[in-house]
């Protein structure tokens, strides 16, 4: 067996001056290869030797020190409550990378779902001492201080005994002496080890023992599912369930997960949970009668709705749980702003802003800007020295000039009217910052939003840069320097981007659920961890039957352009006339390595918008209409991908999902 603590030949075992996540590490969920895609497999299970999980080379420094020094290696803390309790060692502040290598190469490994607790009772066998440390048994009613004296591995539980002198916390003064022993033999002096928190020891020797329990009491917390062991018993069960739980997890808590999705997971979770314990009520009740009765058949049905509400519940939990999808999928709120509208007095403001105003600055605006007879009417011109101040007192209709400058915002711009953002000069001298982690860059939902002359910059970000949630909004010779998702298209909403440069997102994103508008001409695509441009779009009946397409349901491929021009020829009928026109450009061109993934969007655009006709005349069919409207069957988006460079993407210019 390698020596316990590294990664395959040459690793740091887990807490030797790791960087924790979010200071200069990878982030967790951010750039990892997806579950499941490309993983490399965990190291074969360990063997009999009892592994240490605080040691490495003999000619090393270990952070946490190792058994060859005397003395602990780990910290302590003092426990709450009125009762002068000793101390316990302090573990709960673990790095994500110590409990992903502890799970993956000590305790998991490769098992499946069924053998999670035979594997952690193996584990427990070889680093868990059994007897001779105290621990303060931990409930919600109750804190008592307990000696152990057995393990049994098997069941995950120590068996105890009360410790001399009794030491209890109680919310409730009726836990005496004599009510504790008697509870204790009711539990058989058997408690989970989930629930004890390791006294502290100074000599070190109870230091494995107290990372163990931590171990299997973060698992049992924070990443087993009462489903888990139900679920398809043929998968990588650390891949699939136990890595992306984990990331999520260290994602939340370093606040790279907005506050609003990270309790839509939590809720979506104690749904879930309390659906399936209504679930499995119901199956016990049916399996314990052997009558036909109606009662029973009421019951499946019963069963049968639970269950699906439960399905329904966990791919949810699956969407957020996947660092691609939460995003899109799993985050459908927005700022929810409303529309102001044109001003009771029926004017229009030209908003200027500048941090400082300065004489020459004026002259060019009243020159190119805000000349009277240019614009055909008197201006009310109002001056800030902050966007986010002047894009709030925005009514329909308005316009807010930027002048150069860095300006450093912190909060969201809501633009929920039809208003619009123009930078005076180049887009790299009107530059706006993103300050705090927070929400989206801009949400837009107004009818006819125009952004043009700006360059957007996040920094640390946990959100898009931009979200379209409804309306058309245009974007013009503007870069955007991203973090996470990048650009997102809602359902029903419209994107026209031009000219412009993005680049640094985990993804470019656009949903293509219920076909938004997109066009995007003479853009640069670039320097983006994941595809320069993913297409997100549901499983249709066709993408089982179609052989040649390659990809996965719930893996991110790219989509196989091979012989294209065949596969367009395929899919010309039922696709709309300007879809097989944008095609044919392509057909007539030379496709370089830098343009080739225009083709490849239009193609796939092409195949999805015919798949979506063809199911919808179905649908009509089985109505009994069988002559459809032409306006109805054309109502899909008019796409425009001409003209755009994508550079330097991590996984190329365009993949698709297919969820």
């Amino acid at each position: 067996m390698a020596e316990p603590g590294r990664a395959g030949s040459g690793g740091a075992p887990p807490g030797d001056g790791q960087t924790p996540p979010g200071d200069g590490q990878t982030p967790p969920g951010e750039g990892q290869t997806p579950p499941g895609d490309g993983q490399t497999p965990p190291p074969e299970r360990a063997g009999a030797a009892k592994p240490d999980l605080l040691r490495e080379d003999d000619d090393s420094c270990s952070d946490y020190g190792s058994r060859d020094k005397p003395g602990t290696a780990l910290g302590r803390t003092v426990p709450d409550g009125n009762v002068l309790f000793p101390d316990i060692f302090h573990t709960e502040h673990l790095l994500f990378y110590e409990r992903f290598k502890a799970y993956q190469d000590y305790i998991l490994a490769d098992c499946k779902a069924s053998e999670v607790k035979e594997f952690t009772a193996e584990y427990l066998e070889k680093v868990l001492e059994p007897s001779g440390w105290q621990a303060i048994w931990r409930t919600n009613v109750f804190d008592v201080l307990v000696e152990v004296v057995d393990v049994e591995y098997s069941a995950l539980k120590a068996v105890v005994q009360l410790s001399e002198p009794f030491l209890c916390d109680s919310r409730d003064s009726t836990f005496t002496l004599e009510c504790m022993q008697e509870l204790l033999e009711l539990k058989e002096r058997q408690l989970p080890l989930q629930e004890l928190w390791v006294v502290y020891d100074e000599s070190g020797e109870f230091d494995q023992t107290a990372l163990a329990v931590e171990h299997v009491r973060f698992f049992y917390q924070c990443i087993w599912r009462t489903w888990d062991e139900e679920e398809e018993d043929d998968f990588d069960y650390f891949v699939r369930c136990v890595e992306p739980r984990l990331r999520l997890h260290y994602d939340i808590i370093e606040h790279r997960v907005p506050s609003g999705l990270a309790a839509d997971y939590q809720n979506l979770l104690s749904q879930c949970e309390e659906l399936y314990r209504k679930f499995i009520d119901v199956r016990n009740s049916i399996s314990s009668s052997d009558s036909d009765s109606e009662e029973e058949n009421v019951s499946m049905v019963e069963g049968l709705k639970l269950y699906e509400k439960i399905e329904h519940l966990k791919q949810k939990l699956k969407l957020i749980e996947n660092p691609l999808l939460r995003y899109v999928f799993g985050y459908q709120k927005h700022s929810g702003s409303q529309a102001k509208g044109l001003r009771p007095t029926g004017t229009k403001v030209i908003h200027v802003v500048s941090s400082v105003m300065v004489a020459s600055l004026l002259q060019s605006l009243l020159r190119d800007k805000l000349c009277p007879e240019s614009c055909g009417e008197e201006l009310e011109i109002q001056f800030h020295n902050d966007p986010l101040t002047a894009v709030n007192a925005c009514y329909e209709g308005d316009s807010v000039i930027i002048c150069p400058g860095r300006y450093v915002v912190d909060g969201m711009f809501c633009i929920a009217d039809s208003v619009e953002l123009e930078g005076y000069g180049l887009p790299d001298d009107i530059v706006i910052e993103k300050r705090g982690k927070g929400d989206n860059f801009v949400d837009c939902t107004g009818a006819n939003i125009k952004i043009s002359s700006l360059k957007l910059v996040q920094h640390d970000a946990v959100e898009g840069i931009l979200n379209v949630h409804h309306g058309k909004t245009t974007l013009e010779n503007c870069v955007l320097q991203c973090e996470t998702t990048g650009v997102t298209v809602r359902t029903s909403a419209e994107l026209v981007m031009k000219k412009s440069d993005l680049y640094g997102a985990k993804n470019f994103l656009d949903e293509h659920y219920d076909i938004p508008k997109i066009t995007m001409v003479n853009n640069m695509i670039h320097n983006n961890e994941g595809y320069g441009v993913v297409l997100v779009r549901p499983a249709m009946p066709s993408d089982v039957k179609d052989t040649s397409a390659e990809t996965t349901k719930g893996n991110t491929e790219p989509t196989q352009s091979g012989d294209g021009t065949a596969r367009v020829e395929g899919l010309r009928q039922g696709l709309p006339e300007c879809i097989t026109d944008e095609l044919e450009l392509y057909e007539q061109a030379e496709i370089s390595e830098q343009t080739e993934g225009n083709y490849e969007i239009a193609n796939e655009l092409g195949a999805t918008s015919a798949k979506k006709s063809q199911m919808l005349k179905k649908r009509l069919s089985e109505l009994g209409i069988t002559e459809a409207d032409e306006n109805l069957m054309s109502q899909e988006m008019f796409v425009s991908i001409v003209g755009n460079q994508f550079k330097w993407n991590g996984k190329g210019s365009f993949g698709t999902f297919i969820f």
